[in-house]
């Protein structure tokens, strides 16, 4: 069964939803959603139907988040082009 280790990073499924509602990129948004609803006891089937993400996506989420915490899952532009108008 997935298991979300919350404790270890001394936070719970409120926290998660609260940093899913506030975070700037969207993508940011559905991972820390999908963690939240995980800890709600869905499994990450549900959730990768819910939102349209492979399973194995969601997964990795999970492991990500249960190895290096909250910093792992925020969006990060790795490449392409920077944008036209940057952000301050």
């Amino acid at each position: 069964m997935l298991k979300i280790d919350c404790a270890r990073w001394n936070q719970n499924a409120a926290i998660l939803r609260e940093e899913a509602l506030k975070a700037d990129h969207a993508r940011s948004r559905e991972r820390f959603m999908a963690l939240y609803e995980i800890c709600n006891g869905k499994n990450a089937t549900q959730v990768g139907k819910e939102t349209g993400r492979n399973p194995q996506t969601i997964m990795e989420w999970v492991h990500r988040y249960n190895l290096s915490g909250m910093e792992a899952l925020r969006y990060q532009h790795t490449g392409g082009h920077p944008p036209f108008f940057p952000q301050r």
